[in-house]
């Protein structure tokens, strides 16, 4: 924020502040008198000239001092007992900003300095603390006096070096100094280190180091010879080099390099670059290999092959990621039979079967081959050793095929961001696989674990996956662990067991739910899996076909039970007689009711049923209003006809014409009507006239012959049926008053006109003329 002084408004409260990158140049004893509760202040990276510590004598809970990248020049001590952290380095210190009161800091740890010069007596000061770390973060060095860095009592020195400076001497005393030396900014000339070819004993006696960091090292590849060579009589265990560019020409040849007496590790080569295109190769990869450590390691060095000495080596780990290694590094005979973990990622491998056959000559259990151009094709053989339970062989090209290519205990086996389709089935059996994981390839179906029957972890997620399939559910029952999400899910019924799952599987689907969305069909997309119901009668078959005999069966026993119980048939027929009358009724035309009518209704019936008559059916016909005309035939015969004329005369005066069927009326009555309806067309004229009660059953065999139009009226002709159980009556009667269903008003109205039509007959001829305006 470019302050030029320390903020006057901060709270009280602050327990950090940071006010690093800024143009402060002078500290006042009342900036941080305020706060009292302040544990950690970033001053780094300032203008600060001078640095009086009794500034933060009210501070008692500062643990966390940040001065460097300053101009610092000069240090007032004061003693805060409670700091930890100080760091001063990167700063202008003539010499190294130590005097007594700094021994006094007593828990200090981590302790950053500078100075253009080092000397003994400085870091006798301080020479009783126990420090964790020692930062020189050197601008310049223009006078170091040796055996000055041996007398701190840390674990860890890290020395940042200036430019042109002598590395020698550093190294010389770093090395028995702390258990951790780290050295950054190495610049070398190989002059420096000619002279002192013959001190690499004393080192070896009186080192303390372990672990060896060179950071930022730019150098000759004969340098670096002289370097490993200078460590490997040291008490150095792991020796690290990163960042390391190379120039010049290679004078020395690894047949000098001497690999005895040596307690080293591991090495480590990350990050390299060359100035320098013609390398021999056997003098530099054999340096290396020769060494016959346990790990090494050569990184992003861009390096195009690696060369193994003919005899068996005791590597255990060897890492050569980020490379440009191909095949024909496995075409020679290679003798690693204590090899353990081989990493060969990032590189332009192209044959599985290759390395197959170069790991079952070793050991090995971990083997990471991805990010490479690695194929497998079906006529391959592999050989792979009984011990190797982990690979890694994503980001490469394999297809289905690489399945035939396995190692028969292989536990974790990462395929994903390859070509693979599907599991074949044809595969060995994989007893011993973990965790399969085939996630961004192209698989349209959950795979089963017909071929790994333990498999704990399964990831597939960005597949192509639509649904799941009955084998995954049947066979992958030890899956604890199922990541599927981010696939194009068909919410259809074949998905339902798996949305199933993952709604009631308590945490074991990875990313569920918001990873779990519907693709298709068009009506779900974009609908997360939890959300979707897919109801189990809809997608079962069988239950769909078991569900719908059991509703029909059901359905069956109720209608036979009202069939037997209820007389169910009779309230049906009697319900549909009454719907064809009404439908009827609805379609009589004004012309029908303007017959020459003078009753609503004729009762025709036999002796033997007239008490039925007289006592049921007139007087249900005549209790609505008493305005319904009956026309019986005792009532209206005329002496100078026959029976039947009278009858047929009965049937022509009436709207409606009820026959009463019986036996008795079939063998008594019904000859009087057989000729007039054989005399009338039936199949051709309306019959809605005409209605039938059966007061008794009559089969159609027991009608006589003789009578062929009663037994055509029979068949038909709907009929009514005077149920024998009382209580059906009403139903009864409603079918009958709705076959008898007339507008009264209307059908009064053509009685009279017909009385009018008569009189008007009677005064024919004379001056008398009688009209009914009204009905007109």
């Amino acid at each position: 924020m470019s302050l030029r002084k320390v903020p006057e408004d901060l709270t009280p409260i602050t327990t950090t502040l940071d006010l690093s990158y800024n143009l402060l140049s002078q500290l006042q004893h009342s900036d941080f008198r305020s706060l009292s509760k302040l544990k950690v202040l970033i001053l780094c990276h300032n203008r600060i000239q001078e640095l009086d510590i009794k500034t933060f004598e009210f501070n008692k809970e500062l643990r966390y001092l940040d001065v460097s990248n300053n101009r610092l020049k000069r240090v007032a001590w004061f003693s805060l007992a409670g700091l930890r952290h100080l760091d001063l380095s990167f700063n202008d210190f003539d010499t190294v900003p130590i005097c007594v009161e700094t021994g006094y800091v007593s828990h200090l740890e981590t302790l950053g300095l500078s100075g253009a010069k080092i000397q003994k007596s400085d870091f006798q000061k301080i020479a009783h603390l126990h420090l964790n770390t020692v930062f020189l973060g050197l601008r310049t060095l223009s006078h170091y006096e040796e055996g000055s860095l041996p007398i701190l009592n840390t674990t860890k020195l890290h020395i940042v070096l200036p430019v042109n400076t002598n590395f020698w001497v550093l190294l010389h005393d770093g090395i028995k100094t702390s258990k951790i030396l780290e050295v950054t900014n190495i610049d070398l000339q190989k002059s420096q280190f000619t002279s002192y070819g013959s001190q690499q004993n004393p080192i070896l006696e009186n080192a303390k180091t372990s672990i060896l960091l060179l950071n930022k090292v730019d150098l000759s590849w004969d340098d670096l010879f002289l370097i490993f060579q200078l460590v490997w009589h040291t008490s150095v265990e792991y020796f690290q080099i990163q960042h390391v560019t190379f120039g010049g020409k290679v004078y020395l040849d690894h047949n000098s390099f001497d690999y005895s007496n040596t307690v080293m590790r591991t090495i480590k080569l990350e990050h390299v670059h060359f100035r320098i295109f013609n390398i021999p190769q056997e003098s530099v990869y054999l340096l290396f290999t020769k060494m016959d450590v346990e790990n090494l390691t050569i990184s992003d060095a861009q390096m195009p092959h690696m060369l193994f000495p003919m005899y068996p080596t005791r590597f255990q780990y060897l890492n050569f990621a980020n490379n440009i290694l191909t095949d024909d590094v496995f075409k020679k005979s290679i003798q690693l039979p204590h090899l353990k973990t081989l990493i060969l990622k990032d590189n332009k491998l192209e044959t599985l079967s290759l390395v197959s056959y170069f790991a079952s000559n070793t050991s090995l259990r971990h083997l990471d081959l991805s990010e490479n151009l690695l194929q497998h094709e079906n006529d391959e053989n592999c050989l792979w050793p009984e011990t190797l339970v982990t690979m890694n062989l994503s980001f490469n090209k394999f297809a289905d095929s690489v399945f035939r290519c396995l190692p028969r205990n292989i536990q974790i086996l990462d395929l994903n961001s390859n070509k693979i389709q599907t599991v074949p089935k044809e595969i060995t059996h994989l007893t011993s696989l973990r965790e399969l994981n085939l996630a961004f390839n192209f698989l349209t179906d959950l795979p089963g674990c017909s071929h790994f029957r333990r498999l704990l972890v399964l990831n597939v997620e960005m597949n192509l996956i639509l649904s799941s399939s009955l084998d995954f559910f049947q066979s992958c029952q030890e899956v604890k662990t199922l990541n599927a999400g981010r696939n194009p899910f068909r919410c259809t019924c074949e998905l339902r067991d798996f949305i199933q799952l993952g709604k009631y599987s308590e945490g074991m689907m990875v990313g569920w739910s918001d990873s779990y969305i519907c693709e298709y069909p068009s009506n779900l997309k974009g609908t997360q899996l939890k959300d979707v119901h897919l109801p189990e009668i809809s997608c079962n078959t069988g239950l769909l076909i078991v569900t719908i005999v059991v509703i029909m069966l059901v359905l069956g026993v109720a209608v036979a039970f009202c069939c037997l119980h209820f007389d169910l048939p009779w309230y049906l027929r009697m319900l549909c007689q009454w719907t064809q009358t009404w439908l009827r009724v609805r379609k009589t035309t004004q012309e029908q009711l303007k017959r020459s009518v003078q009753f609503h209704v004729f009762i025709s019936y036999s002796e033997h049923d007239s008490a039925w008559v007289k006592y049921e059916l007139i007087p249900s016909l005549e209790k609505e209003d008493g305005s319904v005309l009956i026309c019986l035939h005792e009532g209206n015969s005329d002496p100078g006809q026959s029976m039947t004329e009278d009858t047929i005369n009965c049937i022509e005066k009436s709207y409606k014409s009820i026959f009463v069927l019986s036996p008795s009326f079939v063998q008594t009555e019904w000859c009087h009507y057989e000729p007039y309806f054989a005399h009338r067309n039936l199949f051709h004229e309306s019959l809605d006239y005409i209605i039938l009660i059966l007061l008794e059953p009559i089969p159609l065999y027991c009608i006589p012959t003789r009578y062929p139009k009663l037994k055509a009226l029979m068949e038909k002709k709907a009929y009514l049926e005077w149920p024998q159980d009382r209580r059906k009556c009403g139903l009864f009667w409603a079918n009958l008053r709705a076959a008898l269903h007339v507008n009264l008003l209307d059908t009064t109205g053509t009685c009279e006109l017909q009385t009018f039509a008569e009189l008007n007959e009677v005064f024919r001829g004379s001056a008398v003329s009688l009209i009914r305006t009204d009905c007109l």
